[in-house]
């Protein structure tokens, strides 16, 4: 059985789903385990009550390799998820993971990705811009800002009328969607 660790700062959807997921079949894989940097993230909440561990830890701990690699080897982890995790991951775990670290981008990278391009200041600026298309990327996890290579991307229509948040609306059906599903397949 092969044992994701899911990082996410936030409200959590991404990691539920994926919870829910790899909970709902014998797909060979499991969430063993979700690790914020935010005390009062609500992906804390939507984890415990899907029966996954959750841990805070301080920016400060998850760079430290001193902890971080003993806390995921003594969780057999396999595949590390970013699904809405703020912070840069330290050059010691990519290390360590080796194409075994995946991070979800809600634009189709390279555009709209970088330092402070995150959820909604993603979709403001793709609705600004005046896009007629945008999407997702899976891609790893590099030391340089969403540059990673990518994996997937999916896209969808922006049209005239659109808003930030019915942008960010597909985009979450467009990661629901696929990204578990891609997950998956990297496992196996």
């Amino acid at each position: 059985m092969k044992r994701i660790a899911i990082f996410a700062s936030g409200n959590g959807s991404n990691a539920e789903n994926i919870i829910r997921y790899f909970q709902a079949d014998s797909r060979g894989a499991e969430v063993a385990v979700v690790i914020t940097n935010k005390a009062d993230a609500p992906v804390i909440g939507r984890a415990e009550r899907l029966g996954v561990e959750a841990i805070v830890l301080p920016g400060a701990d998850i760079r430290n390799p001193d902890i971080m690699l003993p806390l995921l080897a003594g969780r057999r982890i396999d595949l590390i998820v970013l699904a809405g995790f703020l912070l840069m991951i330290p050059s010691f775990l990519i290390a360590a993971y080796p194409g075994g670290i995946v991070n979800i981008h809600p634009s189709l990278l390279p555009k709209y990705g970088g330092k402070g391009m995150y959820g909604r200041h993603v979709h403001e600026a793709v609705v600004a811009a005046g896009e007629k298309e945008t999407g997702i990327t899976v891609h790893y996890v590099s030391e340089k800002c969403d540059e990673g290579e990518p994996i997937f991307q999916a896209s969808i229509e922006v049209v005239p009328t659109d808003t930030p948040a019915d942008v960010e609306a597909k985009i979450h059906q467009l990661e629901k969607e696929h990204f578990p599903r891609i997950i998956e397949g990297l496992l196996s």
